[in-house]
């Protein structure tokens, strides 16, 4: 896992999930909105969110669909800037928030059994839950990234250093990334979906994932009536995510933290499923 400093945006690991085609794919599109939502399950009536990290598209959660679409109603963004059948760049973690929510409304829904989201996607759960505009009963930021408690002019100067490392990337395509990755870690078919959503990215993606995700908008003081919350942090990451567990305790003094021992930053959903989903059923009952 390559960490670019504390609450930078990281690459997520063995994302490795391939694109899928699943028979069974409801594809919802805004008229006006960038998201398209990917729906399993809608004949059930627990809706179930997942919001997927940077640096890879929605089926990141391809393991974990088949595991839950026979009893939950699950609802996956292909967020703005990593989505194939959307030419557009990513927006903010503010307006997906907001997108999520008014689809959510629109659709006649008044909230959602669960709200996931990692990393980056844990960013999207921390501002749902302040908009508070939804019933969420249970909500996880699994290694949610937090604004920065910097001044403003720090906060650019590290999102450009993280900017250009991500650009590299991008440019020096499968070889640079086999030198930044281990491969240990990273298998060749891991690399080269890297490589390929990097290409897919424009560089204005990478900049405003980069930018927004370090510097959202939250209310002062927080309110949410979402009860049941749940920080998780995978043990190598312990030192990394220090600064998001402080803003979490401080901002959702309600909330749960929870060490995910043998297991990497974002993990879980592409190498180990059904611990994400044992854990997720366990915090919805």
């Amino acid at each position: 896992m390559l960490f670019m400093g504390q609450d930078s945006i990281d690459f997520e690991p063995a994302l490795f999930c391939r694109q899928t085609h699943f028979a069974d794919v409801k594809i919802a599109k805004k008229d006006k909105r960038k998201m398209t939502i990917h729906e399993f399950g809608k004949k059930n009536d627990e809706i179930v969110v997942l919001i997927h990290p940077s640096a890879v598209m929605w089926d990141y959660f391809e393991y974990v669909i088949p595991l839950m679409k026979n009893r939950y109603h699950l609802l996956m963004p292909a967020l703005p800037g990593y989505d194939t059948q959307m030419k557009d760049d990513f927006t903010s973690v503010e307006e997906i928030a907001s997108e999520l929510e008014d689809w959510i409304i629109d659709k006649g829904h008044t909230g959602a059994a669960c709200i996931y989201g990692c990393s980056m996607g844990g960013a999207v759960v921390a501002r749902m839950l302040a908009d508070n505009r939804l019933n969420i009963r249970s909500a996880v930021m699994d290694g949610g990234i937090t604004p920065y408690q910097l001044p403003r002019i720090v906060t650019r100067l590290i999102a450009l250093r993280d900017f250009l490392m991500v650009s590299m990337g991008k440019i020096g395509g499968l070889k640079l990334l086999e030198k930044a990755f281990s491969t240990d870690e990273y298998s060749d078919e891991d690399l080269k979906y890297i490589s390929r959503v990097l290409k897919m990215m424009s560089f204005r993606t990478i900049w405003r994932t980069f930018e927004s995700c370090n510097n959202y908008t939250m209310a002062d003081p927080v309110h949410t009536d979402c009860s049941r919350i749940e920080y998780w942090f995978a043990e190598p990451e312990t030192k990394d995510r220090k600064w998001d567990i402080e803003y979490v305790k401080t901002h959702f003094p309600q909330t749960r933290f929870r060490r995910f021992y043998n297991a990497g930053h974002g993990g879980l959903a592409p190498l180990q499923p059904e611990r994400l989903v044992r854990n997720l059923e366990r915090i919805m009952k």
